[in-house]
């Protein structure tokens, strides 16, 4: 069999041990798995979406909200609205080109900032329209949770202007003081010759991410409150919106690819594998449109960005990274934003304001995103939240180049691909095959064959050197490769 192995685009095609194209899939340990579609799960703001944040209060009741251009929304689980609760009626906000809403939760409180306006604040789960957060805060482009302090990145206040090198943060357990003081703690710093913010992630300690390396913040109480060690300075993150951290590891793009930092050094992770095919892709005048999650229940790092395809600088593809095999794939989606979100549960009247008919239901009945406290990897797109809950996308993988016999022509018959069903259902799968005689000459992949009832695809393809492609569609849940029927032919 031939295997299906990494997605290695910036390796030649000859004798490439894993994809050279794996469009629509998610890696997984043998081969890659199905991606399903986006589905609408909400209403729609007043404009493109521009974060999403969901929190629960002490008694598990949750709240999901979402953050576009002019306004602030709650999720409305009794019919799926997005209930405008910005502090005043109107549009409240002037969120800047290229910034987005970024939320945090302190105890009950859910804390969002977006830079261009004062932090806002609301009480989790509960009623009401959010309020300007107390205590003077900064205006901030980042915002995290470190112990127990509300800690701000790339800052800006009325006493000393924009700070783009500056974290600052709240007193000791109190989210809304904000003057200097010995007693509360509250405090800042500037971090010199490292460039500007460009991310913070929060946790036992703040990873501070610059132009130019990253910074540790380090509890160490009064009177220093937080011990700054610049521990990388070879390189920083480039794009604030490629940010995205589950447990002590920090994912990101750098000016040379994508690395995961564990909090005292980073790693390559696209290097040799998809780090010049990512860059040559990437729409880079437009990176303020990227953004980046972790879905923990598939071990997955998901950036959505615009791609050199992209007519209007909107985001249209998908770059995924399995953390757990080391391995990636790609997808045809554009996401405004991503988070993953848990909800309250939905009563089969509450399903009754978003179909009357629980069969033409968005999701399936038992999916995650009705119950209650369940988390559900998000997206947003067309201004509404979406899940990634429909039917499996159209995908495409391909093989690297192989020869049958080294110096040899060779004639392919048949391809016999490695795909697996859900129980009862069934896929398409149709198989091409594009054969040539030198590295050099043009790649043409001839008509598609469907799988036969022989558990083949029958074709007819004569080169030296040969890739095949399987196309999927339906029901299927995993490919793992394909074996190959020829036959020698001479040495032309």
């Amino acid at each position: 069999m031939i295997k299906l192995g990494q997605f290695l685009p910036d390796q030649p095609p000859y004798q490439n041990a894993g994809a050279t194209v794996a469009t629509n899939v998610v890696p997984a340990a043998n081969g890659y798995s199905n991606l399903p579609d986006v589905l609408p799960f909400s209403g729609a703001s007043n404009k493109f979406i521009r974060g999403m944040f969901a929190a629960k209060d002490d008694s598990a009741s949750a709240a999901i909200y979402v953050g576009d251009e002019n306004s602030l929304y709650k999720f409305d689980a009794t019919d799926s609205s997005l209930d405008d609760i910005s502090k005043t009626s109107d549009a409240s906000y002037t969120t800047g080109d290229g910034y987005s809403w970024r939320f945090v939760q302190f105890g009950e409180a859910v804390i969002a900032t977006n830079y261009s306006d004062p932090i806002q604040t609301i009480t989790a789960a509960g009623g009401g329209r959010f309020a300007d957060l107390a205590g003077t805060p900064p205006k901030a482009k980042f915002i995290a949770v470190v112990r127990d302090f509300v800690m701000c990145g790339y800052t800006n206040d009325s006493t000393d202007g924009e700070k783009p090198y500056r974290v600052r943060w709240s007193g000791i357990g109190d989210y809304d003081s904000w003057a200097v003081s010995a007693n509360t703690q509250a405090d800042f710093q500037d971090i010199s010759d490292m460039g500007s913010v460009t991310g913070l992630v929060g946790g036992e300690y703040a990873t501070i991410l610059m132009e130019k390396g990253i910074v540790r913040a380090q509890y160490v109480g009064s009177p220093l409150v937080f011990e700054f060690d610049k521990v990388q300075l070879q390189r920083g993150c480039k794009i604030s919106g490629s940010v995205a951290s589950v447990g002590r590891n920090v994912f990101y793009l750098s000016d040379d690819g994508f690395y995961v930092f564990d909090g005292q050094s980073s790693k390559p992770i696209g290097a040799e594998k998809i780090n010049r095919y990512f860059l040559k892709r990437f729409q880079s005048n437009n990176s303020a449109r990227m953004s980046a999650v972790v879905d923990p229940s598939r071990q997955i790092v998901v950036w959505s960005y615009p791609s050199v395809d992209s007519g209007d600088g909107s985001p249209d593809e998908l770059i995924i990274y399995n953390y757990a095999t080391d391995s990636w794939s790609t997808a045809n989606i554009g996401l405004d934003a991503m988070a993953s979100l848990f909800t309250a549960g939905y009563t089969l009247e509450g399903l009754a304001t978003i179909s009357g008919n629980l069969d033409t239901l968005p999701s399936s009945l038992d999916s995650a995103v009705y119950k209650g406290g369940e988390f559900f990897f998000a997206g947003a797109k067309d201004k509404k939240i979406q899940t990634f809950t429909g039917e499996n996308l159209d995908a495409i993988v391909e093989t690297g180049e192989f020869d049958l016999q080294a110096g040899r022509s060779s004639l392919v018959n048949n391809i016999i691909p490695y795909v697996e069903n859900s129980s009862g259902t069934t896929a398409t799968i149709t198989a091409q095959v594009a054969s040539r005689d030198s590295n050099n000459a043009e790649v043409s992949f001839g008509a598609a064959s469907t799988l036969n009832s022989d558990n083949f695809c029958p074709v007819r393809s004569s080169g030296r050197f040969h890739r095949v492609r399987l196309n999927l569609s339906g029901n299927w849940t995993n490919v793992q490769g394909v074996d190959v029927d020829g036959q020698i032919r001479g040495r032309r």
